[in-house]
């Protein structure tokens, strides 16, 4: 449809109803609490209508899914879920958004995401967390660095040290700010980086040490280029979730790659 033709229809809708869906400043329109109620039930409708389509069409296939994923997920595991769900599904095509916990939880809030996989706890009146998989972080430095070498490192060591973390805002911020919280006032940050490969390479050629998820490093550690500092007093254990919006209708698509997640 075109912008007048919606305009039209959606005056038209408000009159029919008498009652308003969006508030008016001039040309600009903000959704009211009544258009708020109305659009859980709508995009339902509009899920509904797509898997109607695809079956009255012909088309094999759970549908449309757009995913979305935190970067430890995104980058490490979502592939692998994705490459099996549409071996299982041939002629599927779902798309993969990356970002941080903040913002994958932004999309699927507004109904732009189906689905997410992410790191940690996140709290929102209209999300659903479902506990999925166990993860930890690790620190890490440059192989010539002086905190490489030994097996075990003591708080007070590492205090003492730089970091190179991640943003405000991604879960393994979160995870790394719980377990350092009762030594915040000493804790030195040196970089903070949005992307964990910056902060692999950052902490390989740099005299800052990161903290990354066990899985970025791995490859790193195995070439020699990263050594990981283990800390017994830091707990840096923590889990992954599915994220999905508490009045989100399960499509086929969506239905297909829980099971998907729950073999992984």
């Amino acid at each position: 449809m075109s912008q007048s033709a919606a305009s039209t229809a959606l005056i038209e809708l408000e009159r029919r109803y008498g009652r308003s869906l969006f508030d008016r400043a001039g040309k600009r329109l903000k959704i009211n609490e009544t258009g708020r109620s109305l659009l859980v039930p709508a995009l339902e409708l509009l899920s509904r209508a797509v898997e109607i389509d695809e079956l009255l069409a012909g088309r094999a296939g759970p549908g449309p899914l757009r995913l979305g994923a935190t970067q430890t997920i995104g980058n490490y595991i979502a592939p692998r879920l994705i490459s099996a769900y549409c071996q299982r599904h041939e002629g599927s095509t779902p798309t993969l958004e990356i970002s941080n916990t903040a913002e994958i939880a932004a999309r699927i809030v507004d109904f732009s995401l189906d689905l997410a996989l992410v790191e940690g706890a996140y709290e929102h009146p209209d999300l659903v967390l479902t506990d999925w998989l166990h993860d930890e972080l690790i620190l890490i430095c440059g192989s010539s660095h002086h905190l490489a070498g030994r097996e075990a490192w003591s708080i007070d060591d590492v205090l003492a040290e730089r970091w190179v973390v991640r943003e405000k805002g991604s879960g393994t911020r979160q995870t790394l700010d719980t377990a350092i919280r009762p030594h915040l006032s000493r804790w030195r940050i040196g970089m903070e980086l949005q992307q964990i490969e910056a902060i692999l390479e950052m902490a390989a050629v740099s005299p800052l040490i990161g903290c990354v998820p066990r899985v970025a490093a791995q490859h790193l550690i195995s070439q020699g280029r990263l050594v990981e500092i283990k800390v017994p007093e830091l707990d840096l254990q923590r889990r992954f979730y599915i994220m999905t919006h508490k009045a989100r209708y399960f499509t086929a698509g969506i239905r297909a790659f829980l099971k998907i997640c729950e073999g992984a």
